[in-house]
């Protein structure tokens, strides 16, 4: 025979259960904090040396990526930075990336990363459906249309091997965002063509349109047009304005 609570601790460990209950359900409903600017973070120019030497024995680069997001409190990262940089962890299978820039546009806003194991920049569209997204995955781009227009076909005249690179976005503005089609949200988004490789002769840019729905959910993307590589200069990207916070 077991042994039987008194009717008090019976009583408060039901409501105890209830509370942790109601308390799921709550979570589950809202979802996690929306992503702010306060997850933004400018780490000083020796972070990446001490995080080097803290975790210089850990060869995995997944591992050693975890490693320096580890470092990252040491360092003078507020909470909610190294909480993004944990969540860009796992959403991208093991990238490093900081929080640079926030731009709050709603109901999907924009983040600008700063990836320093590899010395390159991108964007993410947050707070939408799904709650990161990254603009740099070419493969989320439809470039059916792009492929079938007379301006890429010119390109492929020139530079026969041309093809989308991701972007980077190291200086670039915020880019263009727009009401879209039954109050939607649409951003404007360019992409490097190159001519067969990322260091390869620039050919020009191509548009794209991300589209999100009333409510922040994504519905795809649309080639908008292309823009000619700078005369003269047919490796370099186009000129482009900082980004302000």
């Amino acid at each position: 025979m077991g042994l039987e609570l008194p009717e008090g601790n019976m009583r408060r460990s039901y409501l105890l259960f209830v509370v942790i209950m109601l308390a799921a359900v709550a979570y589950a409903q809202t979802g996690p904090a929306p992503i702010t600017a306060s997850a933004v973070w400018q780490p000083g120019d020796d972070f990446l040396t001490k995080a080097h030497a803290a975790c210089g024995q850990v060869s995995a680069p997944q591992k050693f990526a975890n490693c320096v997001i580890g470092q990252m409190p040491a360092a003078g990262a507020p909470p909610d930075a190294v909480t993004f940089s944990r969540e860009l962890f796992k959403e991208t299978g093991g990238e490093f990336g900081i929080m640079a820039r926030f731009h709050k546009v709603g109901p999907v806003d924009i983040a600008w990363i700063q990836y320093p194991l590899r010395s390159t920049y991108g964007l993410l569209l947050v707070n939408g459906k799904p709650r990161i997204l990254n603009v740099e995955d070419v493969k989320q781009l439809d470039q059916k249309d792009m492929q079938q227009s007379f301006q890429f076909q010119d390109v492929l005249n020139q530079f026969p091997k041309a093809q989308l690179f991701p972007g980077d976005r190291k200086g670039h503005a915020w880019p263009n965002s727009e009401t879209g089609s039954n109050g939607g949200l649409q951003f404007i988004i360019g992409y490097p063509l190159r001519n067969g490789c990322d260091t390869c002769a620039h050919a020009g840019d191509a548009l794209f349109t991300w589209n999100f729905s009333a409510d922040g959910r994504f519905v795809g993307t649309n080639f908008l047009g292309m823009t000619p590589a700078p005369l003269g200069h047919p490796s370099a990207g186009p000129a482009q304005q900082p980004p302000q916070q």
